[in-house]
């Protein structure tokens, strides 16, 4: 169970990312009507705020059907900093963030533990990340791939050199919005169901609902700044859930264009700075790549699932729990036919004891027949 535990969170992180969901209370009264625009005209909007330029301050709350775990208590040193740690963290507390946007290349990420600080600060090709909980800091110079995006940077992308780096892993509401625009496909209906108001601020809200009857997503609500087109809230229900299963959004937010020191950083005295090794230059000999088995996708849309391959969970993952966390993660597994599994409201595990694990927004009986 240890060896597959550790490679947990290079598996949830991007079905977190395809199932998390974005949900801000809304301000009643605070805005006037917008005009009625369709669907296509809404996603168009959205497309038009890559450079907006903003500050706000975001809230995350999740309701998968999981206990707060006291190992990742938000600021305490037993929560670790580890990605287990911030996996598990993510999947079962609540935060706080605040969030600076100039443009494309300029964001400021902060998540704000109890008595604890985590930031995320990029200004062009430089990506700084600090924790006041370890008092340390990591220095990185992005890539041309990392550069070029044009979207906030809020913690690592799983496999992605160009991004790994610790800092916070709660999600902003562009971001999110983005995955979710860009999965639809035949298997989504689209459309546009009502105009509300969130943080003050008018917003269309675009409904997103899979066709698949297996997925354990019920829909997922985007409510969009009618002015600005910037996703300000998005709801992700989970099938027989009343509750929102997982919520980060606006509680309030401000267009103005936020000052440029926030987005230089100097290490506080006495912090560890880190700096990760730089890919080599063109025309040099590239260092020997690690030879890995690379997870695979199983199916399509919302029914897809990842699996890792035999003998990849013995490889290191760049950070590995605590003894504590994996005992943690083991009670909450349960013993099915050749392995354990994690069900959640709206993502299931399966860690089979051939070492292969299969992740997906799925019921355990479908990673069980796409193991077979």
């Amino acid at each position: 169970m240890n060896k597959n535990v550790k490679w947990l969170p290079a598996l949830i992180a991007p079905v977190l990312v395809i199932g998390a969901a974005i949900a801000v209370p809304a301000v009643a009264n605070a805005a006037s009507t917008p005009p009625a625009r369709s669907a296509q005209q809404v996603l168009a909007l959205i497309a038009g705020a890559k450079d907006a330029a903003y500050s706000g301050t975001i809230e995350q709350h999740s309701e998968l059907g999981l206990p707060q775990l006291p190992s990742t208590e938000p600021g305490s040193s037993a929560g670790g900093t580890d990605a287990t740690s911030q996996i598990l963290d993510l999947l079962t507390a609540d935060h706080t963030a605040r969030i600076f946007v100039d443009g494309t290349s300029k964001q400021r990420f902060q998540v704000l533990d109890r008595l604890a600080e985590r930031d995320v600060i990029r200004n062009g090709s430089d990506l700084w990340t600090y924790d006041s909980t370890t008092k340390s800091a990591t220095h990185a110079t992005l890539g041309k791939k990392s550069s070029n995006p044009g979207k906030p940077i809020t913690g690592p992308v799983p496999n992605d050199p160009d991004s790994q780096t610790p800092g916070a892993q709660t999600l902003s509401p562009a971001q999110l919005a983005d995955h979710f625009i860009r999965a639809i496909t035949p298997s989504t209906r689209v459309a546009v169901t009502s105009t509300a108001s969130v943080a003050g601020r008018s917003v269309y809200q675009l409904e997103l609902t899979p066709r698949s009857s297996t997925t354990l997503v019920s829909h997922v609500v985007l409510s969009v700044d009618a002015t600005t087109g910037l996703p300000l809230k998005v709801i992700v229900d989970a099938r027989g859930q009343k509750a929102d299963a997982f919520s980060v959004g606006f509680r309030s937010i401000d267009f103005s264009t936020p000052a440029a020191s926030l987005f230089t950083f100097t290490p506080p005295k006495g912090a560890t700075v880190t700096t990760p090794k730089t890919p080599a230059k063109s025309g040099s000999t590239p260092p020997k790549a690690v030879d890995h088995p690379k997870p695979s996708l199983i199916g399509t849309g919302w029914d897809a699932i990842v699996e890792l391959p035999v003998g990849a969970s013995t490889a290191k993952s760049g950070g590995s729990a605590s003894d504590k966390q994996t005992q943690l993660l083991d009670e909450l597994a349960t013993a099915v036919p050749g392995g354990r599994a994690l069900q959640t409201s709206l993502l299931s595990v399966l860690l089979l004891d051939d070492g292969r694990v299969l992740v997906g927004a799925v019921p355990i009986a479908s990673l069980e027949a796409a193991a077979q």
